[in-house]
């Protein structure tokens, strides 16, 4: 597949705009400001729909993707992603790794915070050793052992010996800069999130919507949109239906059933991208039910994905926008591999069940689902393993409350992902012992695994470090402890008007880039 994003316009016209739009996104015009535009007629609000409600505001209080949609929005790091997916600097002006361990940065100087302040090198150095007290957070700053200041423009970062990960940690929301007097002070940045980001945070209405407006002070330039409220929109056809009407202007996960509809209106664009998260039937291995190995491969076994895409996603979700995953890690990263991993297979599911030793009556669980999309494939993964004997039942359940659960290990099975940026990242986050309790769902405890992970956090030769990965990710397929299911090829869709509009494979999006076409 190619990691080409394609974009498409359509021949057919968009319905008649309806009197009844949410304020400010009709289209361009008038002059008092009442319709979302400026004195020149040009649109200067936005209103994007989203399926899942934020569960945090703070960056260093979650690890969901819903979460850091709005961090990027409030926030900065020392260092961002470009839409490579490589590490670039951000608030940093220069950089040095002055030995194995040590790492120097000079920061940007006028860079303002929402609250006026001035950011400093101590605002810096107090951001970085606050957020290593959240176990949310904490497997993107284990790596650093001191942040030291060395004069007033300069940190000097030391890490335990070489470290292939620094910046791409520097990168995550857990590591944004926040000002060390409301550190101090123990503000709540849940509530009032405050930070050098291009835009500040003005209410959440929760279950609802959050709005924010242009930090005008932002020292990459003010945003061209001034006002962008974020609209909680769980159904997938009903942000379809708000997009062509015209009550938003921009979704972040499309219905795929609808893509074809949306690709087709010449009023709207599509950006279609392979997504480098991958879903799984996630077995928490510390529960008795999947303790045997021979067990977990022969549910993978009898799990039928080309099903999951092409029935279950085809007709209702995906719309043929997946592909079936096999191994343990994202084929799109290099280093991934399908040595020693499972494909469908009914036959060798029961050699499987036969080897465990286990009845498989007595193996009863439920699959936690947090939306619709995900019950669906639980609906197949049903069916699939009553095949072989296996019965299990479906829950559905909140994003926020399932992000608890399963972060804390209270669960049996449940349908999840994870996204990064680099396989590196990946691993270490979905399964080092040392996230258990934060994103290591399946609770893997393995010193094998372990130790190649902390290989490769270690070795910089990158044609070195692939070698571990495919090592790694052979070791994994063979532990199987969860089921690889499909990766998605995300869209995002929106009115063609907007310009400006980039997204990774990784889904990072900088909304301070977009503007409005006159």
């Amino acid at each position: 597949m190619s990691n080409r994003k394609s974009r498409i316009a359509s021949l057919a016209l968009l319905m008649a705009m309806s009197l009844g739009l949410f304020a400010g996104c009709s289209q361009n015009g008038g002059s008092d400001g009442s319709d979302g535009s400026n004195d020149g007629g040009t649109k200067d609000s936005i209103i994007i729909a989203t399926a899942n409600e934020t569960p945090s505001l703070s960056p260093t209080e979650h690890n969901a993707v819903a979460g850091s949609y709005m961090n990027l929005l409030t926030y900065n790091t020392l260092f961002k992603s470009d839409m490579e997916m490589n590490p670039v600097p951000d608030l940093v002006e220069d950089y040095e790794n002055i030995s194995e361990s040590e790492w120097e940065f000079t920061i940007k100087t006028g860079v303002k915070f929402h609250d006026g302040s001035e950011m400093t090198v101590e605002d810096v150095k107090a951001s970085l050793e606050w957020a290593k007290g959240f176990p949310e957070v904490s497997l993107y700053n284990d790596d650093i052992v001191s942040v030291d200041i060395v004069d007033d423009d300069t940190i000097k970062i030391t890490t335990p010996g070489p470290d292939a990960m620094l910046l791409s940690n520097l990168c995550h929301h857990g590591n944004a800069i926040v000002p060390k007097a409301l550190i101090d002070s123990g503000h709540d940045f849940n509530t009032e999130p405050i930070g050098t980001g291009p835009y500040k945070f003005v209410e959440w209405n929760r279950g609802d919507s959050v709005v924010f407006e242009a930090f005008e002070d932002y020292f990459d330039g003010a945003p061209a949109i001034k006002n962008m409220t974020w609209k909680v929109i769980p159904e997938g056809s009903s942000r379809t239906i708000a997009l062509e009407a015209g009550e938003i202007d921009f979704i972040v996960e499309v219905e795929a059933m609808d893509s074809d509809r949306l690709k087709g209106n010449e009023e709207l664009e599509v950006i279609q991208y392979e997504a480098t998260n991958e879903s799984w039937l996630m077995m928490n291995n510390e529960k008795p039910q999947f303790q045997n190995q021979n067990v977990r491969h022969a549910i993978n076994s009898a799990i039928n994905k080309d099903d999951i895409v092409t029935v279950a996603f085809i007709t209702v979700a995906f719309n043929g926008l997946a592909v079936p995953a096999i191994s343990q890690c994202p084929y799109n990263f290099e280093g991934s591999t399908e040595e020693n991993a499972d494909v469908y297979d009914v036959a060798k599911a029961q050699e499987y069940l036969d080897a465990s030793g286990v009845d498989p009556s007595t193996i009863t669980f439920s699959i936690i689902c947090s939306d619709d999309q995900k019950k669906r494939a639980g609906e197949v993964i049903q069916a699939n393993l009553k095949e072989i004997g296996i019965e299990c039942t479906i829950e559905s359940m909140d994003l926020a409350t399932y992000l608890s659960v399963t972060t804390e290990g209270d669960y049996e099975a449940s349908i999840g992902g994870y996204s990064s940026s680099n396989l590196l990242s990946y691993v270490v986050g979905v399964y080092h012992s040392d996230s258990i309790n934060a994103s290591n769902k399946t609770r893997l405890n393995n010193p094998e695994v372990d130790a190649l992970i902390d290989q490769a956090k270690v070795t910089l030769d990158d044609a070195e470090r692939v070698k571990i990965f495919e090592e790694l990710s052979a070791l994994l397929n063979e532990l199987c402890t969860q089921a690889p299911l499909y990766q998605p090829i995300n869209l995002r869709a929106f009115d063609a008007k907007l310009g400006g509009v980039e997204v990774s494979d990784s889904g990072t999006l900088y909304f301070e880039k977009c503007y409005w076409e006159e």
